[in-house]
């Protein structure tokens, strides 16, 4: 189950272990799970090799909890894993801003993903376009016909589709089956149902079916989210009028990423920043999410543009919201077999692959509004400088109290911020 309460003031300033203690009292972590965390997620030779080839080693990133999420009347910690300072706090921080009005809300596809066939060599390709669909019910009931528990709990092919496609080899005939994954990623399941059907599909079309593979473009299996936003919360000093000017540079920001791809693919980058975050966490296949989203940012209006949309309501305050594919699972995968991974889904406590869908998509549309919030204010640097002094004072050869000597009197520090500013403090530093 979530969390009781995600509103843990003062987190930051615990230790790492008080902070473990903490979200194993909030989330009945086992001390196993606690543990996990505390061996910096790392595998041991064994596990690792299992997992990929060629194995020499593992490499352990930072996980850090975004408090303040209230998603669809739920409290919920959420697990971010990456490196880039300020995007766990920006995230957290956004969350708390809506929470006067409801924080986020959820609306999700059924868990649909694609497979595909590549038909080529058909003699009369419409032939056989209608031969395929005159056999749709026998070919469903083949891709259902494994012994699968995803079937058994009501997953399966559900309807097949197909699309004569232009290319530089010629015409292509391609079969879809649109695949019900239930609580999982399901690009096994997918895959084996394509490789089974492909035979059948060359009997009926005569033709020579090539690629037999799941496709990451979920268009069918979409993650929506919303929230708004009052003037007042997004203001520096509480104030209507403040908050009020904040928006408009919000609403103007975001029409920037609307008209400008190269300002998109930054300001969608934002984005990701907390979804590609929360899925490593989590033991999700993140290169295949990015994949989507990205694709999703082009495919809905024919060009690249933002993953979000910002508008002002009737009452006068911001509301965001995304709409992308997500495309995850909590049953089977390295959301089973990374021990860390499974401590992350036991503090999400999430009971469905939907569930984690939009928990993803909220802390993607919090960590965009807090760059956007930013960028509109005092700039990305402020906020994100404070935060990374003190990796650039250890780049610089800082040691014990050097490092927060060098980050406090960075960050007083009138000017660029360079690392050779930081080189000069320390020098500076160690002469005295």
């Amino acid at each position: 189950m979530p969390v009781e309460n995600s509103r843990l003031s003062g987190f930051f300033r615990h230790s790492v272990a008080e902070r473990r203690n903490i979200v194993k009292n909030l989330a009945n972590l086992t001390d196993e799970q606690v543990q996990s965390l505390a061996a910096n997620g790392e595998l041991d030779d064994h596990s690792a090799d299992r997992m990929i080839e060629n194995v020499i080693g593992t490499m352990s990133l930072p996980v850090g909890i975004a408090t303040n999420f209230v998603i669809d009347g739920q409290h919920y910690l959420i697990p971010f894993c990456l490196e880039e300072s300020s995007v766990v706090a920006a995230a957290s921080n956004m969350a708390k801003r809506c929470l006067k009005m409801g924080g986020f809300t959820t609306q999700n596809d059924a868990p649909m993903m694609i497979g595909q066939l590549q038909i080529l060599e058909c003699q009369d390709i419409e032939a056989s376009q209608l031969a395929i669909h005159q056999a749709k019910d026998e070919l469903i009931d083949l891709c259902n016909s494994l012994p699968s528990t995803m079937i058994k709990l009501g997953g399966g092919c559900k309807r097949i589709e197909t699309r004569i496609v232009e290319s530089l080899s010629g015409p292509m005939l391609i079969l879809h089956i649109i695949v019900d994954c239930r609580d999982a990623m399901g690009a096994n399941a997918v895959n084996t149902m394509a490789e089974l059907i492909a035979p059948e599909v060359e009997r009926l079309t005569s033709g020579r079916v090539h690629l037999k593979i799941l496709s990451n473009l979920a268009s069918h299996r979409l993650a929506r989210v919303e929230a708004t936003f009052t003037p007042e919360e997004l203001s520096n000093d509480g104030s209507k009028e403040n908050g009020n000017e904040i928006i408009k540079r919000i609403i103007e920001a975001h029409h920037f990423a609307l008209a400008d791809p190269f300002r998109a693919v930054t300001h969608n980058k934002g984005v990701m920043n907390a979804i590609s975050s929360v899925a490593v966490a989590c033991g999700q296949d993140w290169r295949a999410i990015e994949a989507g989203c990205h694709s999703w940012a082009s495919h809905s209006n024919g060009r690249y543009s933002s993953m979000t949309e910002w508008k002002i309501n009737d009452e006068g305050n911001l509301v965001g919201s995304i709409e992308t594919p997500m495309a995850v699972g909590i049953v089977g995968g390295a959301s089973k077999v990374h021990p860390v991974a499974k401590t992350n889904i036991a503090i999400l406590g999430v009971k469905s692959a939907s569930e984690l869908a939009g928990i993803i998509c909220s802390a993607g549309l919090a960590q965009n509004l807090g760059a956007l919030r930013a960028l509109a204010t005092n700039g990305i640097q402020a906020g994100h400088m404070k935060l990374h002094s003190r990796n650039m004072a250890v780049s610089a050869g800082a040691v014990g109290q050097e490092i927060e000597l060098v980050a406090t009197k960075l960050q007083s520090y009138v000017g660029p911020k360079t690392q050779t500013t930081v080189q000069k403090i320390l020098e500076e530093i160690r002469k005295k």
